[in-house]
């Protein structure tokens, strides 16, 4: 937001009071108001009929929801815009409800109450390792929430890091997760033989979607620390998404090489981040993700894409090149070994 022409408390009033936002959000949510307005637009009565909620507080809502953009309001009817629509909807395929589970978790939230004494200390100081301490819980429920949210950026990976038709492939995807990347490129590349890396209980969550996705037979697992356990050999693909962001680069260039020796001359790395212009405050999305890791990590931070091209060499790769990843806000780097 441009600073007005003359002095006005407009910015630090948003700003401070931001958190009646993520509540309104969260409780409409919580209520299915997206849910319970649909294809066809509503008064507030009618929501609140369906939500089973008093009116006065739905329609406070509902107003609020429209002020934000989450909604419309022509006359008494309230309508979802198209993105509420395709992501709020839980009748939507596409729907993101779930994710709130996560990005507002209890763990993640109080990182963020006294960010002034992490700052002084130059660490987080709830608990050691905050998000990165090894098989947390928080990424069981981030592989049940967020497999949604990354299917775009998912996808638009894949389709840039095409793999040989005319033989059988290998991919490795390390801190898997939810699978979607993985689960991605096996769909475009049907030769290639999925494996998965990370905490065993996580992996649950990656062999059930994979499974589903009709991939059971070209799925396979590795249990470990990405950093120590065996890695494997002679991989087409290796995918490192939203991953290193959480380690300082000394640690994300030792990473790389072990990367690079699993991977077949030629491989490639595909790396999914948030990745900031050189300013650093260029574009808001994907520069503000540095914020997370300051709360969240012992040393993580959203790097640009010179840092890592620099470790990317540094770990004995090639032609690092940087796609952006449209409609999200990350980017993918890919290099090759």
């Amino acid at each position: 937001m441009s600073e007005p022409h003359s002095p006005s408390p407009q910015l630090f009033f948003e700003t401070i009071n931001a958190f009646h936002r993520t509540a309104a959000l969260k409780a409409a949510i919580d209520l299915g108001v997206f849910t319970a307005i649909g294809a066809a637009p509503a008064t507030a009565a009618e929501i609140a009929a369906r939500c089973q909620s008093p009116e006065r507080g739905i329609r406070i809502l509902s107003d609020n929801l429209a002020i934000l953009g989450f909604l419309t309001k022509t006359g008494s009817h309230y309508a979802l815009t198209p993105s509420s629509a395709v992501f709020l909807d839980a009748k939507s395929p596409a729907y993101f409800g779930d994710a709130v589970k996560f990005l507002l978790a209890p763990g993640l939230t109080e990182a963020f109450a006294d960010l002034a004494s992490t700052i002084r200390l130059g660490r987080i100081h709830t608990s050691e390792h905050g998000t990165t301490a090894p098989d947390h819980p928080a990424w069981v429920e981030f592989a049940r929430a967020m497999g949604p949210l990354m299917t775009l950026a998912a996808q638009g990976a894949a389709e840039l890091t095409r793999l040989d038709p005319c033989r059988d492939t290998r991919v490795l995807d390390i801190s898997a997760s939810h699978g979607a990347y993985g689960i991605a490129f096996a769909k475009w590349n049907p030769r290639a033989h999925l494996v998965a890396l990370d905490w065993e209980a996580v992996l649950a969550v990656t062999e059930a979607n994979a499974a589903a996705a009709g991939l059971a037979g070209r799925f396979s697992k590795i249990v470990g620390n990405a950093f120590t356990v065996d890695l494997g050999s002679d991989y087409d693909a290796v995918l490192v998404p939203n991953f290193l962001h959480h380690f300082n680069i000394a640690d994300c260039t030792r990473f790389l090489r072990r990367v690079h020796a699993a991977l077949r001359p030629g491989g490639r790395v595909v790396i999914i981040e948030f990745v900031p212009n050189e300013d650093r405050i260029t574009p808001p999305s994907s520069a503000s993700f540095s914020l997370v890791m300051l709360g969240t990590t012992p040393e993580g931070d959203a790097y640009t894409f010179s840092e890592y091209e620099k470790m990317l060499t540094e770990a004995g790769f090639r032609n690092a090149q940087l796609h952006s990843l449209p409609p999200t806000a990350e980017s993918a780097v890919i290099a090759v070994a």
